[in-house]
């Protein structure tokens, strides 16, 4: 009996042994130990997208992430220099099209991590008091414009302002453009930051003020309020669009499985979004914590980009 028991224990040592061996550098990636510079800009959806790769690099890799936040200018010249390894912020063939043309054969493009995003100008779509009448009919918004082409019409309500972003944006650059076509010289743009659109934005909701801002789909303030986008005929904003991975050259070379996991990473909207709201349920705060909370609710997500 004491023999079969330690014939048991010594087996049982010696696969421990065995597995503490196998959970050396074996199991350990080339890049490990490394740091990947991630670009990126303050808008909600580079932010999550930033801060989950940063996650999955840290937690499932062992490979270091450094966030850089800079302008989307800033960004897309960074990587083609170098100065940054990646960013998954790439926001094409539209808003991004100018920094496309200006850096696109100083990069590596590796395509959509994310499908069917949109930019434009967008309205509250609330009512005035209640949602419904006591027929039962829809009341209509405060603002009861549904084209661009309104705009003009209703500037003084609008105190001859569209709120914008950073000046440098892709989306600021259509806005100025769409302007010009359909003749809005008496607006001015806005030059801000999103939270101050988003702030005043909910200020204006509030109060039920005339605003009009640039927005972009996907973002979390389309599931906090309702809102529409106007109607653009001239298709100066173009139609959807998808945001892009795209990284330095000679990074597959330097990174191997840093570069592999950009190249799988892809999300749907709903599942950005989601991570976007838990990020602004503490108004921007801890926006790591909140992607590790959403690495533990879709492991089969991170398993395809890791595995």
């Amino acid at each position: 009996m004491r023999k079969t028991t330690r014939y048991i224990i010594g087996t049982f040592l010696i696969g421990l042994c065995g597995l503490l061996l196998l959970d050396g550098p074996v199991f350990k990636s080339a890049s490990a130990g490394q740091t990947l510079r991630l670009a990126h800009t303050d808008w909600s959806s580079s932010v999550a997208s930033a801060n989950l790769i940063k996650a999955v690099l840290q937690e499932k890799m062992d490979i270091h992430c450094n966030l850089m936040e800079m302008g989307a200018d800033e960004m897309w010249a960074a990587v083609a220099e170098g100065r940054a390894d990646a960013m998954t912020s790439a926001w094409l063939p539209e808003t991004h099209v100018r920094y496309h043309k200006q850096y696109g054969g100083q990069v590596v493009d590796l395509g959509p991590n994310l499908k069917g995003t949109r930019i434009g100008l967008v309205i509250p779509d609330v009512t005035l008091g209640r949602l419904t009448a006591g027929t039962g009919i829809r009341n209509q918004p405060y603002i009861n414009i549904d084209s661009i082409t309104e705009l003009q019409a209703h500037a003084d309500k609008f105190n001859y302002r569209i709120v914008g972003i950073e000046p440098e944006a892709g989306i600021m650059h259509k806005t100025r453009e769409a302007m010009d076509a359909y003749g809005l010289d008496n607006f001015r743009l806005v030059e801000s930051s999103e939270v101050s659109v988003m702030a005043e934005l909910s200020h204006a909701i509030r109060h039920q003020k005339w605003i009009v801002i640039t927005g972009w789909l996907p973002h979390w303030s389309f599931a906090r309020w309702s809102l529409k986008f106007l109607d653009d005929p001239k298709n100066v904003f173009g139609g959807g669009g998808h945001i892009n991975t795209v990284v330095r050259q000679d990074l597959e070379r330097d990174m191997p499985e840093a570069f592999r996991l950009l190249d799988r990473f892809f999300w749907e909207p709903e599942q950005m979004g989601q991570l976007m709201l838990w990020i602004r349920e503490d108004n921007g705060h801890f926006p790591y914590e909140k992607a590790l909370r959403w690495m533990r609710a879709h492991p089969g997500a991170v398993k395809d980009w890791t595995e």
